[in-house]
């Protein structure tokens, strides 16, 4: 019986953990430590902790890896496997043991801690899985594989996300036994073509209305379920969740508010959106409709994110 230990901490690497246990037990999860989560500041376990915890499986929280990584070592394990666990693996680790990586794009493009957001965003056409060796390199890898998926227009991260796992494990799965057995493929990266998609920051949130429409309501799919979108206008924060396009023809400046009046248009490049569900700063999410009865933020000519 193979040795492995499973490292992530997303409900992309639950999926994946779920599905590989059940064919090839898993010794060790190795997944980031638990958080304070939210305005309360709830200590909340990584989804992939509480997977574990399901299956029975141990768990190590490491707080800074390449400090801390004796415990796997002294595990001798076969194979090491990472699916967006969110640190680096070190240098020690990754001479002493085996390490692939199942990696949410068609690499080398989208090397990176964000790779579903910033291809939703960017208004690519497609995406995929990689099923990679490790490296020192951040995504560097030789390849063992690729599965290529549509980014249909309706897709969120969320979305995206869960069908690039069911993916990344049935390609795991269909590679383990070469892996295992040292024939699996390595085709070497094309370092030319590498493009990097670094972890989203607060100012990815702000919606640009000077894009395009298409890629205004890209930007916000990239960003559901969590963290939604932004807007500002006269101090206040709004959070955007539920976007449309409208077919109005106006010349305004991209981020013009057009209606407030039953429906609230904002500007685009080329055309205009709807914006369905809303959240202003210190109040609930709220379909527009109701909002806009007693809103005093929104009048119409007012341009946001000035």
């Amino acid at each position: 019986m193979k040795k492995l230990i499973f490292m992530g901490t997303p409900k992309f690497a639950q999926i994946i953990l779920e599905k590989l246990h059940q064919k090839y037990p898993v010794s060790l999860v190795v997944t980031q430590p638990d958080k304070k989560v939210g305005r309360k500041q709830i200590l909340t376990e990584p989804p992939l902790k509480k997977t574990a915890k399901k299956l029975s499986i141990a768990v190590f929280q490491p707080i800074n890896l390449r400090k801390d990584y004796q415990i796997i070592l002294d595990l001798k394990p076969d194979l090491v496997i990472t699916a967006a666990y969110g640190q680096m693996l070190p240098k020690e680790l990754l001479e002493a043991v085996l390490c692939i990586n199942i990696h949410a794009s068609l690499l080398p493009k989208h090397r990176g801690g964000a790779p579903v957001e910033r291809a939703i965003s960017a208004g690519d056409l497609k995406t995929g899985i990689t099923l990679m060796h490790m490296e020192k390199k951040m995504d560097s890898g030789d390849l063992i594989a690729q599965r290529e998926i549509t980014i249909e227009e309706d897709f969120t991260a969320t979305i995206l996300l869960d069908k690039l796992a069911d993916i990344g494990a049935d390609l795991l799965l269909e590679y383990l036994p070469k892996i295992f057995t040292n024939k699996a493929p390595r085709i070497k990266q094309d370092e030319s073509l590498a493009t990097y998609s670094y972890n989203l920051k607060k100012a990815d949130e702000i919606l640009d209305f000077k894009r395009p429409t298409r890629l205004v309501l890209r930007q916000l799919n990239a960003l559901l379920d969590q963290p939604g979108g932004s807007m500002f206008l006269k101090g206040k924060r709004i959070k955007v969740y539920k976007l449309e396009k409208n077919d109005i023809i106006n010349n305004a400046k991209p981020g013009t508010v057009l209606s407030v009046k039953g429906e609230l248009t904002i500007k685009t490049l080329d055309g205009a959106v709807n914006i369905l569900t809303l959240q202003e700063q210190g109040k609930n999410k709220m379909a527009v409709k109701a909002y806009l009865n007693g809103q005093k933020i929104f009048q119409k000519g007012d341009v946001v994110n000035e």
